[in-house]
């Protein structure tokens, strides 16, 4: 294990403003935690980040997802994640303290979001984990059939996920870069008629043999705006007992819904397509190297 000192407020870290190659980032000092902090990109909440409890998830959704984890795998796996989109790669940190031994890859399209967040915060150096400048997209389609056990999306453009990392074209890439029996999971952020939710389960109920969708109970009731986690897998997914106390058991209740139950919120949604979206120009991925 690195000797490296843990960074801290005094020394480290700039709060404020700070421009980005896709506007600005701002890192805002958590007035409740001592060593928390908020990173928000271009006005808008992005990570939330302890220094001293990389275990500690503020947002709801990424508690959800890491119980799936819990559920599904052990603290001896040895994981290969890639996660597409970084933020303050809280994610990231999770992973390597509650799943040591796992190798993961990180993709961020803004380079110098990813640089800050290098200097910023005490995330674990390569090859545990590794930073690729890129497009989600161009990055995931370069890769290799059935290299990683978890993917995980959280790619938000100000509140919406980019169309092209959502349809079954990409998520077909996903299923071909997964090794057997591992599991994809999307973080998709909608509004009260969860028209976008619907259409993300059926486009990944239609490539992944099995589906969950984890929310909570007024989301689900289409009461408000929020997330909704969709999982994909081969195999099949959340049917342990232990989760679903557990993601009742957090600040946000939350509920899983599996298979046939998916299959039923998603009646009648159209599957997403390439044909419904323009593409831009990709950028060339590179590292950031640590």
């Amino acid at each position: 294990m690195s000797s490296r000192p843990r960074p801290t407020a005094d020394t480290v870290l700039s709060p404020g403003i700070h421009d980005i190659d896709t506007g600005t980032c701002e890192l805002v000092k958590d007035r409740y935690r001592p060593d928390g902090w908020l990173l928000e990109i271009n006005g808008v909440p992005s990570s939330h980040i302890d220094l001293s409890d990389p275990t500690l998830l503020e947002f709801e959704y990424m508690r959800w997802i890491a119980h799936l984890m819990d559920a599904r795998w052990t603290r001896a796996d040895r994981l290969r994640v890639l996660h597409l989109g970084g933020g303050a790669c809280t994610m990231a940190r999770y992973v390597h303290a509650c799943f040591p031994s796992s190798r993961q890859v990180v993709v961020e399209i803004d380079g110098r979001l990813a640089e800050l967040v290098r200097e910023w915060f005490d995330l674990p150096r390569a090859p545990l984990l590794r930073i690729r400048v890129g497009e989600a997209r161009a990055v995931l389609s370069s890769l290799t059939d059935g290299t990683r056990d978890l993917i995980v999306r959280d790619v938000f453009a100000i509140n919406r996920t980019p169309a092209a990392l959502t349809t079954v074209e990409f998520t077909r890439h996903a299923h071909r870069v997964l090794a057997p029996g591992g599991v994809y999971v999307v973080n998709c952020g909608d509004t009260r008629d969860l028209t976008t939710a619907k259409r993300e389960a059926a486009t990944i109920g239609g490539v992944f043999a099995h589906t969950a969708i984890i929310a909570d109970p007024a989301m689900l009731k289409g009461r408000r705006y929020g997330n909704v986690v969709i999982a994909g897998s081969d195999v099949p997914l959340g049917d342990s007992a232990s989760l679903a106390r557990d993601l009742l058991g957090g600040a946000v209740p939350a509920q899983i819904r599996r298979d046939d139950d998916v299959q039923r919120f998603a009646a009648g949604a159209k599957v997403l397509c390439d044909s419904e979206i323009p593409f831009p120009r990709a950028s060339a991925p590179s590292l950031v190297t640590g």
